[in-house]
Protein backbone atom coordinates (compact mmCIF):
# COMPACT_ATOMS: atom_id res chain seq x y z
CA UNK A 1 0.00 0.00 0.00
CA UNK A 2 1.33 3.27 -0.65
CA UNK A 3 0.41 5.87 2.23
CA UNK A 4 -3.21 6.82 3.07
CA UNK A 5 -3.61 9.84 2.15
CA UNK A 6 -2.97 8.74 -1.28
CA UNK A 7 -5.98 6.88 -1.52
CA UNK A 8 -8.09 9.54 0.40
CA UNK A 9 -6.93 11.88 -1.88
CA UNK A 10 -7.93 9.62 -5.16
CA UNK A 11 -11.46 8.68 -3.18
CA UNK A 12 -11.83 12.66 -2.84
CA UNK A 13 -10.69 13.58 -6.58
CA UNK A 14 -13.16 10.75 -7.65
CA UNK A 15 -16.47 11.97 -5.35
CA UNK A 16 -15.78 15.21 -6.92
CA UNK A 17 -15.71 13.85 -10.44
CA UNK A 18 -18.94 11.69 -10.48
CA UNK A 19 -20.81 14.09 -8.05
CA UNK A 20 -24.30 11.96 -7.58
CA UNK A 21 -25.42 8.64 -6.32
CA UNK A 22 -23.16 5.73 -4.74
CA UNK A 23 -20.30 4.56 -6.15
CA UNK A 24 -19.55 1.00 -6.03
CA UNK A 25 -16.21 -0.67 -6.43
CA UNK A 26 -16.25 -4.01 -6.53
CA UNK A 27 -12.95 -6.22 -5.33
CA UNK A 28 -11.94 -9.78 -6.61
CA UNK A 29 -12.34 -13.17 -5.22
CA UNK A 30 -10.40 -16.00 -5.22
CA UNK A 31 -11.04 -18.26 -8.24
CA UNK A 32 -10.82 -21.88 -7.92
CA UNK A 33 -8.22 -23.60 -10.17
CA UNK A 34 -10.04 -27.24 -10.43
CA UNK A 35 -12.25 -27.48 -6.91
CA UNK A 36 -13.32 -24.72 -4.53
CA UNK A 37 -10.79 -25.35 -1.91
CA UNK A 38 -7.91 -25.11 -4.53
CA UNK A 39 -7.22 -21.52 -5.64
CA UNK A 40 -5.05 -19.94 -7.85
CA UNK A 41 -2.01 -19.41 -5.88
CA UNK A 42 -1.63 -15.81 -6.94
CA UNK A 43 -4.92 -14.05 -5.82
CA UNK A 44 -5.37 -10.61 -8.18
CA UNK A 45 -7.22 -7.45 -7.22
CA UNK A 46 -8.84 -5.54 -9.21
CA UNK A 47 -6.59 -3.19 -10.46
CA UNK A 48 -9.85 -0.06 -9.95
CA UNK A 49 -10.33 -0.89 -5.95
CA UNK A 50 -6.70 -1.02 -5.86
CA UNK A 51 -6.67 2.40 -7.05
CA UNK A 52 -8.54 4.00 -4.59
CA UNK A 53 -8.18 1.45 -1.70
CA UNK A 54 -5.07 -0.48 -2.15
CA UNK A 55 -5.77 -3.83 -0.25
CA UNK A 56 -4.90 -6.67 -1.45
CA UNK A 57 -7.80 -9.29 -0.18
CA UNK A 58 -10.20 -11.08 -1.62
CA UNK A 59 -13.86 -10.66 -0.83
CA UNK A 60 -13.95 -7.32 -0.35
CA UNK A 61 -16.25 -3.91 -1.77
CA UNK A 62 -15.67 -0.35 -1.31
CA UNK A 63 -19.22 1.89 -1.49
CA UNK A 64 -18.78 5.74 -1.43
CA UNK A 65 -21.52 8.31 -1.47
CA UNK A 66 -20.84 11.08 -4.06
CA UNK A 67 -22.84 13.27 -2.12
CA UNK A 68 -21.78 12.92 1.38
CA UNK A 69 -18.28 11.74 0.60
CA UNK A 70 -18.97 8.66 2.95
CA UNK A 71 -17.39 5.56 2.49
CA UNK A 72 -17.47 2.30 3.31
CA UNK A 73 -15.55 -1.17 3.79
CA UNK A 74 -17.77 -4.02 2.96
CA UNK A 75 -15.52 -7.64 3.66
CA UNK A 76 -15.61 -10.40 6.18
CA UNK A 77 -13.32 -10.90 9.53
CA UNK A 78 -11.55 -14.54 9.49
CA UNK A 79 -13.13 -17.12 11.49
CA UNK A 80 -11.52 -19.07 14.29
CA UNK A 81 -11.48 -21.91 11.67
CA UNK A 82 -9.98 -19.96 8.67
CA UNK A 83 -7.16 -18.97 11.33
CA UNK A 84 -6.54 -22.89 11.93
CA UNK A 85 -5.72 -23.10 7.87
CA UNK A 86 -4.50 -19.69 7.52
CA UNK A 87 -3.23 -17.55 10.65
CA UNK A 88 -4.40 -14.66 11.93
CA UNK A 89 -4.33 -11.67 10.21
CA UNK A 90 -5.60 -7.84 10.53
CA UNK A 91 -9.13 -7.34 11.18
CA UNK A 92 -11.13 -5.50 8.12
CA UNK A 93 -10.98 -2.46 10.05
CA UNK A 94 -7.46 -2.38 10.79
CA UNK A 95 -6.90 -2.91 7.01
CA UNK A 96 -9.54 -0.43 6.30
CA UNK A 97 -7.65 2.65 8.83
CA UNK A 98 -4.50 1.78 7.00
CA UNK A 99 -6.24 3.48 3.49
CA UNK A 100 -8.01 5.77 5.22
CA UNK A 101 -11.41 4.37 5.91
CA UNK A 102 -13.17 4.76 9.45
CA UNK A 103 -16.05 2.60 8.48
CA UNK A 104 -16.51 -0.94 7.71
CA UNK A 105 -18.95 -3.72 7.45
CA UNK A 106 -19.71 -7.41 6.56
CA UNK A 107 -19.84 -8.17 3.50
CA UNK A 108 -23.76 -9.42 3.76
CA UNK A 109 -24.81 -5.80 4.54
CA UNK A 110 -23.63 -4.60 1.41
CA UNK A 111 -27.23 -5.88 -0.84
CA UNK A 112 -29.51 -4.01 1.44
CA UNK A 113 -27.61 -0.88 1.04
CA UNK A 114 -28.10 -1.36 -2.55
CA UNK A 115 -31.37 -2.04 -2.41
CA UNK A 116 -32.32 0.82 -0.22
CA UNK A 117 -30.75 2.94 -2.48
CA UNK A 118 -32.42 1.70 -5.57
CA UNK A 119 -35.71 1.76 -4.04
CA UNK A 120 -35.34 5.79 -3.22
CA UNK A 121 -34.37 5.97 -7.22
CA UNK A 122 -30.68 6.92 -6.75
CA UNK A 123 -27.84 6.23 -9.03
CA UNK A 124 -25.79 3.24 -8.61
CA UNK A 125 -22.30 3.96 -10.92
CA UNK A 126 -20.29 0.72 -11.57
CA UNK A 127 -17.34 -0.63 -13.27
CA UNK A 128 -17.72 -2.94 -16.08
CA UNK A 129 -17.15 -6.29 -14.76
CA UNK A 130 -14.99 -8.92 -15.99
CA UNK A 131 -15.09 -11.83 -13.12
CA UNK A 132 -18.02 -14.00 -13.38
CA UNK A 133 -18.68 -14.11 -9.52
CA UNK A 134 -19.21 -9.87 -9.75
CA UNK A 135 -21.04 -10.50 -12.84
CA UNK A 136 -23.63 -12.54 -10.98
CA UNK A 137 -23.62 -10.20 -7.69
CA UNK A 138 -24.58 -6.90 -9.77
CA UNK A 139 -27.01 -8.98 -11.58
CA UNK A 140 -28.56 -10.15 -7.94
CA UNK A 141 -28.33 -6.75 -6.52
CA UNK A 142 -29.27 -4.73 -9.24
CA UNK A 143 -31.78 -7.07 -11.19
CA UNK A 144 -29.49 -5.70 -14.80
CA UNK A 145 -28.86 -9.06 -17.36
CA UNK A 146 -25.70 -10.36 -17.14
CA UNK A 147 -25.39 -10.14 -20.92
CA UNK A 148 -26.48 -6.48 -20.25
CA UNK A 149 -24.10 -5.34 -17.47
CA UNK A 150 -21.08 -3.91 -19.82
CA UNK A 151 -23.70 -2.13 -21.32
CA UNK A 152 -25.11 0.00 -17.76
CA UNK A 153 -21.99 0.06 -16.13
CA UNK A 154 -21.76 4.37 -15.48
CA UNK A 155 -20.34 5.84 -17.88
CA UNK A 156 -19.41 9.38 -16.06
CA UNK A 157 -17.73 6.48 -13.23
CA UNK A 158 -15.58 5.04 -16.09
CA UNK A 159 -14.55 8.64 -17.73
CA UNK A 160 -13.81 9.88 -14.11
CA UNK A 161 -11.68 6.52 -13.43
CA UNK A 162 -9.83 6.89 -16.89
CA UNK A 163 -9.24 10.58 -16.50
CA UNK A 164 -7.27 9.53 -12.61
CA UNK A 165 -5.50 6.34 -13.52
CA UNK A 166 -4.31 7.18 -16.91
CA UNK A 167 -2.47 10.03 -15.14
CA UNK A 168 0.53 8.35 -12.90
CA UNK A 169 1.77 10.05 -10.17
CA UNK A 170 5.65 10.04 -8.65
CA UNK A 171 4.77 7.01 -6.34
CA UNK A 172 3.22 5.01 -9.35
CA UNK A 173 5.76 5.98 -11.23
CA UNK A 174 8.77 4.97 -9.18
CA UNK A 175 7.04 1.22 -8.60
CA UNK A 176 6.86 0.98 -12.22
CA UNK A 177 10.67 1.77 -12.19
CA UNK A 178 10.99 -1.16 -10.03
CA UNK A 179 9.02 -3.26 -12.11
CA UNK A 180 10.83 -2.68 -14.79
CA UNK A 181 14.14 -3.04 -12.67
CA UNK A 182 12.96 -6.86 -12.25
CA UNK A 183 12.05 -7.05 -16.01
CA UNK A 184 15.56 -5.99 -17.36
CA UNK A 185 17.25 -8.92 -14.61
CA UNK A 186 14.50 -11.30 -16.27
CA UNK A 187 15.37 -10.13 -19.95
CA UNK A 188 19.18 -10.48 -18.97
CA UNK A 189 19.54 -13.83 -18.13
CA UNK A 190 17.14 -15.34 -20.77
CA UNK A 191 19.49 -13.92 -23.24
CA UNK A 192 22.58 -15.21 -21.35
CA UNK A 193 20.52 -18.55 -21.49
CA UNK A 194 19.60 -18.65 -24.74
CA UNK A 195 21.95 -21.67 -25.49
CA UNK A 196 21.32 -24.06 -29.06
CA UNK A 197 19.79 -27.39 -27.22
CA UNK A 198 17.56 -25.71 -24.60
CA UNK A 199 13.81 -25.78 -24.76
CA UNK A 200 11.67 -22.14 -24.52
CA UNK A 201 10.13 -23.50 -21.65
CA UNK A 202 13.33 -23.52 -19.45
CA UNK A 203 13.95 -19.74 -20.63
CA UNK A 204 10.57 -19.11 -19.87
CA UNK A 205 10.76 -21.01 -16.11
CA UNK A 206 13.71 -18.75 -15.68
CA UNK A 207 11.93 -15.56 -16.53
CA UNK A 208 8.47 -16.42 -14.66
CA UNK A 209 11.49 -17.71 -11.64
CA UNK A 210 12.88 -14.13 -10.72
CA UNK A 211 9.63 -12.32 -11.01
CA UNK A 212 8.82 -14.53 -8.42
CA UNK A 213 11.62 -14.11 -6.43
CA UNK A 214 11.13 -10.21 -6.15
CA UNK A 215 7.76 -11.13 -4.03
CA UNK A 216 5.55 -9.86 -7.41
CA UNK A 217 4.23 -11.63 -10.38
CA UNK A 218 4.39 -11.88 -14.15
CA UNK A 219 2.53 -8.59 -15.46
CA UNK A 220 0.87 -10.94 -18.35
CA UNK A 221 1.56 -14.74 -19.83
CA UNK A 222 5.15 -15.11 -21.39
CA UNK A 223 5.52 -14.89 -24.85
CA UNK A 224 9.06 -16.42 -25.58
CA UNK A 225 9.42 -17.99 -29.20
CA UNK A 226 10.88 -18.68 -32.38
CA UNK A 227 8.16 -17.63 -33.87
CA UNK A 228 8.07 -14.32 -33.45
CA UNK A 229 5.60 -13.53 -36.22
CA UNK A 230 2.66 -15.20 -33.68
CA UNK A 231 1.98 -12.26 -32.08
CA UNK A 232 0.85 -13.54 -28.91
CA UNK A 233 2.52 -16.64 -28.87
CA UNK A 234 2.06 -18.64 -25.44
CA UNK A 235 3.21 -21.89 -26.86
CA UNK A 236 7.46 -22.73 -25.51
CA UNK A 237 8.03 -25.85 -26.71
CA UNK A 238 10.61 -25.75 -29.41
CA UNK A 239 14.26 -26.30 -28.70
CA UNK A 240 16.40 -23.54 -29.33
CA UNK A 241 19.52 -23.59 -32.42
CA UNK A 242 21.74 -21.56 -33.04
CA UNK A 243 20.79 -18.52 -35.86
CA UNK A 244 17.19 -19.24 -34.35
CA UNK A 245 15.79 -15.60 -33.83
CA UNK A 246 13.97 -15.68 -30.49
CA UNK A 247 11.91 -13.04 -29.27
CA UNK A 248 10.94 -12.37 -25.76
CA UNK A 249 7.96 -10.21 -24.38
CA UNK A 250 7.75 -10.51 -21.14
CA UNK A 251 7.55 -8.28 -17.98
CA UNK A 252 6.94 -8.24 -14.07
CA UNK A 253 4.29 -7.11 -11.76
CA UNK A 254 5.60 -5.49 -8.50
CA UNK A 255 3.92 -6.79 -5.13
CA UNK A 256 1.88 -3.63 -5.78
CA UNK A 257 0.29 -4.61 -9.17
CA UNK A 258 2.21 -2.16 -11.47
CA UNK A 259 3.89 -3.78 -14.40
CA UNK A 260 6.73 -3.98 -16.83
CA UNK A 261 6.45 -4.66 -20.84
CA UNK A 262 9.18 -5.13 -22.14
CA UNK A 263 10.27 -7.39 -26.09
CA UNK A 264 13.49 -7.88 -26.98
CA UNK A 265 14.60 -9.93 -30.10
CA UNK A 266 18.03 -11.78 -30.43
CA UNK A 267 19.67 -14.36 -32.30
CA UNK A 268 20.47 -17.59 -30.20
CA UNK A 269 24.85 -18.17 -30.38
CA UNK A 270 25.02 -14.51 -30.56
CA UNK A 271 25.48 -13.65 -34.14
CA UNK A 272 22.06 -12.07 -36.68
CA UNK A 273 22.36 -13.06 -39.89
CA UNK A 274 22.37 -10.31 -42.73
CA UNK A 275 18.93 -10.69 -43.50
CA UNK A 276 18.58 -10.48 -39.78
CA UNK A 277 20.50 -7.98 -38.97
CA UNK A 278 18.20 -5.71 -41.74
CA UNK A 279 15.04 -6.47 -40.78
CA UNK A 280 16.02 -5.63 -36.68
CA UNK A 281 17.45 -2.39 -37.58
CA UNK A 282 14.69 -1.41 -39.37
CA UNK A 283 12.45 -2.29 -36.29
CA UNK A 284 14.80 -0.58 -33.80
CA UNK A 285 15.54 2.27 -36.03
CA UNK A 286 11.49 2.77 -36.29
CA UNK A 287 11.16 2.45 -32.48
CA UNK A 288 14.20 4.78 -31.35
CA UNK A 289 12.47 7.54 -33.66
CA UNK A 290 9.21 6.92 -32.43
CA UNK A 291 10.54 7.40 -28.72
CA UNK A 292 12.00 10.59 -30.35
CA UNK A 293 8.93 11.94 -30.94
CA UNK A 294 6.56 11.45 -27.79
CA UNK A 295 5.84 14.08 -26.03
CA UNK A 296 2.84 16.41 -24.57
CA UNK A 297 -0.11 17.56 -27.34
CA UNK A 298 1.66 14.94 -29.75
CA UNK A 299 -1.18 12.45 -31.17
CA UNK A 300 0.26 9.04 -30.76
CA UNK A 301 -2.06 7.96 -33.47
CA UNK A 302 0.65 10.14 -35.70
CA UNK A 303 3.91 8.24 -34.34
CA UNK A 304 2.08 5.12 -34.90
CA UNK A 305 2.24 6.50 -38.60
CA UNK A 306 5.42 7.88 -38.48
CA UNK A 307 6.46 4.06 -37.50
CA UNK A 308 4.61 2.39 -40.21
CA UNK A 309 5.73 5.02 -42.83
CA UNK A 310 9.87 4.54 -41.20
CA UNK A 311 9.68 0.78 -41.58
CA UNK A 312 8.24 0.39 -45.00
CA UNK A 313 10.95 3.19 -46.29
CA UNK A 314 13.33 -0.08 -44.67
CA UNK A 315 11.26 -2.48 -46.51
CA UNK A 316 11.30 -0.64 -49.44
CA UNK A 317 14.68 -0.33 -49.52
CA UNK A 318 15.29 -4.22 -49.13
CA UNK A 319 12.95 -5.17 -52.44
CA UNK A 320 9.92 -6.01 -50.23
CA UNK A 321 7.77 -3.00 -50.63
CA UNK A 322 7.21 -0.46 -53.63
CA UNK A 323 5.44 2.27 -55.09
CA UNK A 324 4.38 5.42 -53.42
CA UNK A 325 4.59 4.66 -49.77
CA UNK A 326 2.68 7.70 -48.34
CA UNK A 327 -0.23 5.75 -50.36
CA UNK A 328 1.02 2.70 -49.12
CA UNK A 329 0.70 3.70 -45.38
CA UNK A 330 -2.69 5.60 -45.58
CA UNK A 331 -4.05 2.41 -47.55
CA UNK A 332 -3.29 -0.19 -45.10
CA UNK A 333 -0.91 -1.96 -46.87
CA UNK A 334 2.13 -1.78 -44.27
CA UNK A 335 -0.40 -4.00 -42.16
CA UNK A 336 1.13 -7.11 -44.05
CA UNK A 337 4.19 -6.43 -42.10
CA UNK A 338 2.97 -4.57 -39.00
CA UNK A 339 -0.34 -5.73 -38.09
CA UNK A 340 -0.84 -4.06 -34.67
CA UNK A 341 -0.78 -0.76 -33.19
CA UNK A 342 2.10 1.42 -32.10
CA UNK A 343 1.42 0.49 -28.15
CA UNK A 344 -0.85 1.10 -25.09
CA UNK A 345 -0.90 2.30 -21.86
CA UNK A 346 0.42 0.42 -18.84
CA UNK A 347 -0.12 0.82 -15.42
CA UNK A 348 -1.91 -1.55 -12.59
CA UNK A 349 -2.63 -3.68 -15.62
CA UNK A 350 -0.43 -4.01 -18.89
CA UNK A 351 -3.21 -2.77 -21.40
CA UNK A 352 -4.19 -0.31 -18.75
CA UNK A 353 -7.95 -0.20 -17.78
CA UNK A 354 -8.59 -2.14 -20.99
CA UNK A 355 -11.57 -3.56 -18.75
CA UNK A 356 -13.27 -0.08 -19.04
CA UNK A 357 -13.17 -0.13 -22.36
CA UNK A 358 -10.35 0.99 -25.83
CA UNK A 359 -12.96 4.14 -26.67
CA UNK A 360 -12.39 5.52 -23.22
CA UNK A 361 -8.37 4.96 -22.07
CA UNK A 362 -6.64 5.29 -26.01
CA UNK A 363 -9.29 7.61 -27.48
CA UNK A 364 -10.87 10.61 -27.37
CA UNK A 365 -14.40 12.98 -28.57
CA UNK A 366 -11.91 13.85 -31.67
CA UNK A 367 -9.73 10.98 -31.97
CA UNK A 368 -11.75 7.64 -33.35
CA UNK A 369 -10.79 4.12 -33.83
CA UNK A 370 -9.98 3.27 -37.33
CA UNK A 371 -11.78 0.60 -38.83
CA UNK A 372 -8.65 0.00 -41.21
CA UNK A 373 -7.04 -3.45 -40.40
CA UNK A 374 -3.83 -2.77 -38.50
CA UNK A 375 -4.69 0.52 -37.98
CA UNK A 376 -8.02 -0.56 -36.56
CA UNK A 377 -5.82 -2.51 -33.29
CA UNK A 378 -4.09 0.29 -32.11
CA UNK A 379 -4.76 0.69 -28.51
CA UNK A 380 -3.42 4.42 -27.75
CA UNK A 381 -4.24 6.98 -30.40
CA UNK A 382 -5.02 10.36 -28.11
CA UNK A 383 -2.71 13.41 -27.58
CA UNK A 384 -0.44 12.32 -25.16
CA UNK A 385 -0.63 14.13 -21.81
CA UNK A 386 2.01 14.84 -18.79
CA UNK A 387 1.92 11.17 -16.46
CA UNK A 388 0.83 8.94 -19.49
CA UNK A 389 2.83 5.88 -19.06
CA UNK A 390 2.96 3.86 -22.52
CA UNK A 391 4.22 1.14 -24.21
CA UNK A 392 6.62 1.79 -28.00
CA UNK A 393 6.90 -2.03 -29.66
CA UNK A 394 6.53 -1.45 -33.60
CA UNK A 395 7.54 -4.90 -35.11
CA UNK A 396 7.64 -6.35 -38.69
CA UNK A 397 6.59 -9.90 -39.35
CA UNK A 398 6.07 -12.46 -41.79
CA UNK A 399 3.20 -13.81 -41.05
CA UNK A 400 2.27 -17.38 -44.06
CA UNK A 401 -1.40 -17.22 -43.86
CA UNK A 402 -1.91 -13.96 -44.53
CA UNK A 403 1.10 -13.16 -46.93
CA UNK A 404 -0.97 -16.06 -48.72
CA UNK A 405 -4.37 -14.50 -47.70
CA UNK A 406 -3.32 -10.95 -49.54
CA UNK A 407 -1.18 -12.75 -52.63
CA UNK A 408 -4.55 -14.64 -53.86
CA UNK A 409 -6.57 -11.40 -53.54
CA UNK A 410 -3.92 -9.61 -55.09
CA UNK A 411 -4.00 -7.30 -52.68
CA UNK A 412 -1.81 -4.04 -52.61
CA UNK A 413 0.56 -5.46 -55.44
CA UNK A 414 0.84 -1.63 -56.65
CA UNK A 415 3.47 -1.69 -53.03
CA UNK A 416 3.99 -5.25 -51.74
CA UNK A 417 6.46 -7.12 -54.08
CA UNK A 418 5.26 -10.80 -53.14
CA UNK A 419 7.87 -12.73 -55.23
CA UNK A 420 10.42 -11.14 -52.45
CA UNK A 421 8.30 -12.03 -49.64
CA UNK A 422 8.81 -15.09 -50.36
CA UNK A 423 12.32 -15.45 -49.31
CA UNK A 424 11.36 -14.51 -45.61
CA UNK A 425 8.21 -16.89 -45.56
CA UNK A 426 9.67 -18.80 -42.70
CA UNK A 427 11.64 -15.52 -41.04
CA UNK A 428 9.48 -15.33 -37.91
CA UNK A 429 8.96 -11.54 -36.31
CA UNK A 430 10.91 -9.07 -35.03
CA UNK A 431 9.82 -6.37 -32.01
CA UNK A 432 11.34 -4.07 -29.78
CA UNK A 433 9.27 -2.38 -26.88
CA UNK A 434 10.24 0.16 -24.35
CA UNK A 435 8.07 1.99 -21.58
CA UNK A 436 7.85 5.43 -22.28
CA UNK A 437 6.44 8.29 -19.56
CA UNK A 438 5.06 11.78 -20.75
CA UNK A 439 6.94 14.43 -18.77
CA UNK A 440 5.91 18.36 -18.84
CA UNK A 441 8.43 19.02 -21.52
CA UNK A 442 9.16 15.86 -23.18
CA UNK A 443 9.68 11.96 -21.99
CA UNK A 444 11.82 9.74 -20.44
CA UNK A 445 11.88 5.89 -20.87
CA UNK A 446 11.34 4.13 -18.06
CA UNK A 447 13.70 1.08 -16.19
CA UNK A 448 17.30 0.65 -16.24
CA UNK A 449 18.51 -0.20 -20.02
CA UNK A 450 18.64 -3.14 -21.83
CA UNK A 451 20.50 -3.95 -24.55
CA UNK A 452 18.83 -3.79 -28.04
CA UNK A 453 21.69 -2.52 -30.61
CA UNK A 454 23.01 -5.05 -32.38
CA UNK A 455 26.81 -4.58 -31.06
CA UNK A 456 25.64 -4.53 -27.58
CA UNK A 457 23.10 -8.11 -28.02
CA UNK A 458 25.90 -9.79 -29.78
CA UNK A 459 28.56 -8.97 -27.42
CA UNK A 460 26.35 -9.79 -24.50
CA UNK A 461 24.90 -13.40 -25.92
CA UNK A 462 27.83 -14.31 -27.37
Amino acid sequence: MFDKNIYQKRREELVQKVGNGLILLLGNDDVAYNYKGNTYAHFRQDSSFLYYFGLQQAGLAGLIDAESGDVTLFGNDLTLEDVVWMGPHPTLAERAAGVGVTKTAPFAQLAPQLAKAKSASRSIHFLPPYRYRNMLLLHQWLGIPVEELGKKASVALIKAVVSQRSHKGPEEVAEMEKALAVTAEMHLAVMKGAKAGRVEAELAGIAEGIAASHGGYLSYPIILSINGHILHNHDHSNVLKNGDLLLGDFGAETERCYAGDITRTFPVGGKFSQKQKEIYEIVLHAEMLAIKSCGPGIRYRDIHLQAARNMSEGLKQLGLMKGDLDEAVAQGAHALFFPHGLGHMIGLDVHDMEDLGEQYVGYSDSVHRSDQFGTAYLRLARELEPGFVFTVEPGIYFIPELIDQWRAEKKFEAFINYDAVEAYRHFGGVRVEDNVLITKDGHRVLGPPIPKLVQDLESLIS
